[in-house]
């Protein structure tokens, strides 16, 4: 008869604990690959989002070389603006008189005219006195008085040509001041703001501001484990907020040599073309780096 066997009484063997603990290491070691595969850092820039802040390439106050009474102002907020237009001008009525003053006189002529013929005199009667004094015919000191008054003729047609250049010289002057009351441009943009209206006085202070936005910066702070991977010509990706949406291609140009200690994080900006304008500045914005051209 077969021998029963009690299943209580049986107790385990130090190769079954063995196991169990050989099945819970390799679940740890499992768990544990899993943990850092999700935990590790990206590889390259590409594989993670950076937030970013869209901004104007370029933001200017725009005011006046000269202090004056603004006599008129020829654009709003908000208006489309290019880079030479006219935006506004000073009272120059002072100005442009002295101006078209300078300018008569610049165009002169006549004195040239004038010193031009005494000297051609002055040539002729050195001819007929030279020929004289060849035949003694004629005293020495006669020959010489003549021969002065021809250096003479020659100075004073000197002096009339100078004085028509300074004539040149001061009425470029005077037009440039003219000119300086006129308020244009300095890039294609659009005007942020305007500070001051027709009749105001200007001297030190701004009249409008006007903001390029073509192209855009998309300006991305990433912290320092990143440094070695982003580098100036990477192509992005940027993503606007809602509601603008949408994907545009970005390119670095610059990536901060300077880490900030404080917040352990550098710069990176990157240009984004917007020549249709639908991008607004100010947008916040996702940013995915691409991989490193070759």
């Amino acid at each position: 008869m077969a021998q029963e066997i009690n299943m209580h009484s049986v107790k385990p063997t130090s190769g079954g604990k063995g196991a169990r603990q050989s099945r819970w290491c390799r679940l740890l070691a499992w768990g544990s690959l899993i943990f850092l595969f999700f935990a590790a850092p990206a590889a390259n820039a590409g594989s993670a989002e950076f937030d970013g802040l869209i901004e104007p390439r370029l933001v200017v106050n725009v005011g006046s070389c000269i202090p004056g009474v603004l006599e008129s102002v020829t654009v709003e907020r908000g208006d489309m603006v290019k880079e030479g237009q006219v935006l506004a001008s000073l009272q120059s009525g002072v100005e442009k008189a002295t101006m078209e003053l300078a300018k008569t006189r610049a165009e002169m002529e006549t004195t040239i005219h004038a010193k031009k013929a005494e000297l051609a005199l002055a040539l002729k009667t050195q001819n007929r006195y030279k020929n004289l004094v060849e035949k003694e015919m004629i005293p020495y000191h006669e020959w010489d008085e003549v021969e002065t008054q021809r250096i003479l003729a020659e100075f004073r047609l000197n002096e009339a040509i100078e004085n028509k250049r300074l004539a040149e010289m001061e009425y470029k002057r005077s037009l440039e001041m003219y000119e300086r009351t006129t308020i244009c441009s300095p890039l294609t943009g659009v005007v942020v703001e305007r500070f001051l209206n027709q009749g105001e006085y200007v001297e030190d202070q701004p009249v409008m501001t006007i903001a390029q936005m073509d192209p855009l910066y998309v300006e991305v702070y990433m912290t320092v484990d990143n440094l070695n991977l982003v580098k100036v010509g990477m192509e992005a990706n940027v993503r606007p907020e809602l509601p603008v949406g949408g994907t545009y291609q970005a390119k670095v140009i610059v990536v901060d040599k300077i880490v900030h200690a404080a917040s352990g994080t550098f710069g990176v900006r990157l240009e984004l073309p917007n020549p249709d304008y639908r991008l607004p500045p100010g947008l916040k914005c996702k940013v995915i780096f691409q991989d490193e051209p070759e």
